[in-house]
Formats: C-alpha cells, sequence, structure tokens
C-alpha cells in the first residue's frame, strides 16, 4: 500500500487521519508543524495531506516549498473555505481540498483515488496542437511558443481531458472524476479554481485563456476550431 503523510497540529485530527488511513493497509506519518516537513519525508510520501492553518509555516507556504521535491497529490484539510483560500491553495501547488469537519469515509475514497491516478501507467509520446498550444501528452507539459507553462499536474490533466476533446462540454463534476477518479458533488469548487489557475497561466504566457470556455449551467469545454 501507499505511503502517506499528514501535517496538521492538531493531534486529534492526526490521530483520527492516522486510524482511517491504517485501516486501509497505508503506513501513515504525522507532523504537527511544517518545519518537521523535511525533503526525505516528501520523498518519501506517496500523498500528502496538509492543514492550511499552522502555527509557523501554514500549509500553503508548505505546499509551495515541498513542490518542488515531490511530485505526490497533495490533497488540503481545511476549514477555510473561501474562494480565495480556496484559489490560494490550489495555486500554491494543491491537488484538491476537503474541508473541516470531514467524514473519514470520504477522506479514505479522495486518498485512494489520487493514489490511484498516480499509479496510471506511463502513456506513449504523444503531441497535441490546440489553440497556439503545444501539449506534450509524453511528458505532460504544455507550451506556448518556447514558453513552457507551470501547470501542476492536476491543471494539465484538466487540460488534456478539455483539449482532447474540443468542442464538448464537461461538467464539472465529470471532470473531476474523469481526473481524479472520484465522483462527488462537493468538488464543484475545485475544478473551478483549477480552471481559474490554468486561465491566469495561460494569460500570463502570452496564450489564448478564453481558449477555455465556460458553458453556462453545463460546465467548461475546449474552444472548437
Amino acid at each position: 500500500m501507499a505511503h502517506i503523510l499528514a501535517v496538521d497540529d492538531e493531534p486529534d485530527v492526526c490521530a483520527l487521519v492516522r486510524t482511517a488511513l491504517e485501516r486501509d493497509g497505508h503506513t501513515v506519518r504525522t507532523c504537527a508543524a511544517g518545519g518537521e516537513v523535511t525533503e526525505a519525508l516528501c520523498r518519501w510520501a506517496d500523498c500528502i495531506l496538509l492543514d492550511i492553518m499552522m502555527p509557523g509555516e501554514d500549509g500553503v507556504a508548505l505546499c509551495r516549498r515541498i513542490r518542488a521535491l515531490t511530485d505526490a497529490p497533495v490533497l488540503f484539510l481545511t476549514a477555510k473555505s473561501e474562494e480565495a483560500d480556496v484559489l490560494t491553495a490550489l495555486g500554491a501547488g494543491g491537488d484538491d481540498y476537503l474541508n473541516k469537519p470531514f467524514r473519514l469515509a470520504e477522506l479514505r475514497a479522495r486518498v485512494a483515488a489520487h493514489l490511484r491516478r498516480q499509479q496510471r501507467g506511463s502513456r506513449p509520446a504523444r503531441r497535441l496542437l490546440r489553440g497556439g498550444l503545444v501539449f506534450d501528452l509524453g511528458a505532460r507539459t504544455a507550451a506556448c511558443g518556447e514558453t513552457l507553462l507551470p501547470l501542476t499536474k492536476s491543471e494539465f490533466a484538466i487540460c488534456e481531458l478539455l483539449a482532447l476533446h474540443p468542442g464538448q462540454a464537461f461538467s464539472k463534476e465529470q471532470i473531476y472524476e474523469a481526473v481524479f477518479g472520484y465522483d462527488g458533488a462537493a468538488d464543484d469548487s475545485a475544478i473551478t479554481e483549477h480552471i481559474k489557475n490554468i486561465r491566469a497561466k495561460l494569460r500570463a504566457a502570452g496564450a489564448d485563456a478564453g481558449a477555455i470556455e465556460t458553458v453556462w449551467g453545463i460546465g467548461y469545454r475546449w474552444r472548437a476550431g
């Protein structure tokens, strides 16, 4: 099974997470502060759970620090659910978030979904051209001219899904399930914030942020043509 790192300054939360995930056969290590998270721990972990509100180095700052050290999915466990807080967390390199208080069954399902996605086999090299962007599906990168877009793994996966089906509208629930492998209506806002981050990065690279269109009442699509 997997190695899970949980970082939270609340001992009760750490104990609950450990009990729930060890029930699924995972090995769980906990830290009470961001400063306790070392490079070795980051490379050990297959999935990382971060509280946002911690004394000293908070979860967002910690995520920014460790993102260059690991490709493991990062799931925020947070009592902060304001849109700006979610946007900041996902923009720091997080893949998903779960509001406190959370149900242990949902935590286990989310972790399992992210681990399944992480363990998918490598794909054959393939290049895809869409709206002035070049997607390398093997390397999982996207570029606008000579500029490589700094997309997170989750952001790339969303772009890949939409770009492979131009003109087809996907609901936020469909995108979440396709990208993360877990179906849940409560995750609408995570996709919304990822799309905002993607569009901002497209604009910063000089690409057309309007290539990802909002289909009101449905979700999003990659513009056809």
